[in-house]
């Protein structure tokens, strides 16, 4: 994709029947939202949301989308959907996602990420009008040596909580799919994965997350809690990460060769971000909650960075905000939503036409 047709994505996928797993979560609901903005048949399978508010609620994506309400997990409705809805292509993002509950779920961690994964896979292998499937994973894949450099796409897989071991065992399932089934001369199924850094953005109200609990401090006028204020994140906004999964499922569907492999989506700023540094800036952006700091909290890494040299220079995937303005855009997010409830759509679709109009300046 050139980076003077940053938009052809879009055009690819206008038109594409696109079923997207966990699209009742965070970044579900903002894959549905961009991939219905630019005229996709949209299909979700997922549970319910599991909080409230849920951004899937407040946004109304049920009124948008296909829905089929059921655990990945379940393979017999699974394949029903794909039976029904015969998708092009599929973005599967269903997952356990939170590293301190997979240490108290641990079986249902590995059940959901990697035999979910395993359900989708089979699902599409067997499903004629499938070509395409990009799976996400995480940062967390990688077997972390707390070293200096940045990951790339080809080192060491491994992970020592549950959660970072589920997803790892996902890419050996999504790898032994593409070696065994998979097919780059675009007559079957194209399999990529997506490993992302730390999301936030408008619409998280997830537990164990800096920006939600800092948002849940702020509304209810109490403590946040900090378990590693000095850890560093790739922090990106979610709009970075659903853009390169678009990008990538475009890609798998027009040059599957090409696009058949794991890919890094790390953030573009070079900086390396702390979470007291996050904290601040959105502080500043809204509000301050008073502070207190979790004794004997259980592990998580300390340092995360990765090398996307090659969604850069090979997919063109270039978001346009730094991380100053992905935290001061998050805070905005939460601040007009709070004050007008009811406009949670209008606001993300405000957000995401900045990010689009930040974009086409970019790739000017």
């Amino acid at each position: 994709m050139n980076p003077s047709h940053l938009f052809d994505f879009e055009q690819s996928l206008k038109g594409k029947r696109i079923l997207v797993t966990g699209h009742t979560g965070f970044t579900g609901s903002w894959a549905s939202l961009w991939l219905t903005l630019v005229g996709a048949e949209v299909a979700g399978y997922s549970l319910a949301p599991d909080q409230t508010p849920a951004l899937y609620d407040e946004m109304g994506i049920a009124s948008a989308v296909d829905s089929t309400i059921a655990d990945v997990c379940d393979y017999a409705p699974l394949k029903a959907l794909f039976d029904r809805f015969q998708p092009d292509a599929v973005l599967h993002l269903a997952a356990q996602p939170l590293v301190r509950r997979s240490y108290r779920e641990p079986v249902s961690t590995f059940a959901v990420n990697a035999m979910g994964t395993a359900h989708v896979l089979e699902a599409a292998r067997l499903t004629p009008a499938t070509r395409a499937v990009v799976c996400i994973t995480t940062d967390k894949v990688y077997k972390n040596n707390e070293w200096a450099w940045p990951y790339r796409e080809n080192d060491p897989l491994g992970g020592k909580d549950p959660y970072s071991a589920s997803k790892a065992a996902a890419e050996m399932i999504i790898d032994s799919y593409r070696a065994s089934f998979g097919k780059t001369d675009g007559t079957g199924l194209a399999i990529a994965t997506a490993r992302g850094g730390n999301i936030i953005g408008g619409g998280d109200w997830s537990e164990d997350r800096l920006v939600p609990d800092f948002v849940r401090a702020v509304i209810q006028n109490t403590q946040l809690t900090l378990r590693y204020p000095d850890a560093t994140r790739p922090w990106q906004h979610v709009l970075a990460l659903v853009q390169g999964y678009l990008m990538l499922m475009a890609g798998l569907l027009g040059d599957p060769a090409k696009y058949s492999r794991a890919w890094n989506l790390g953030p573009q700023d070079p900086r390396n971000v702390t979470v007291r540094e996050v904290l601040e800036d959105l502080s500043a952006s809204w509000e301050r909650p008073d502070l207190d700091y979790m004794k004997a909290p259980l592990p998580e890494a300390g340092a995360l960075a990765l090398d996307s040299s090659l969604a850069r220079n090979l997919l063109s995937w270039m978001p346009p905000w730094d991380t100053r303005r992905v935290v001061a855009e998050t805070a905005n997010w939460y601040r007009d939503y709070y004050a007008s409830p009811g406009d949670a759509k209008n606001i993300s679709l405000k957000q995401l036409q900045s990010w689009r109009a930040d974009l086409a300046a970019t790739g000017a």
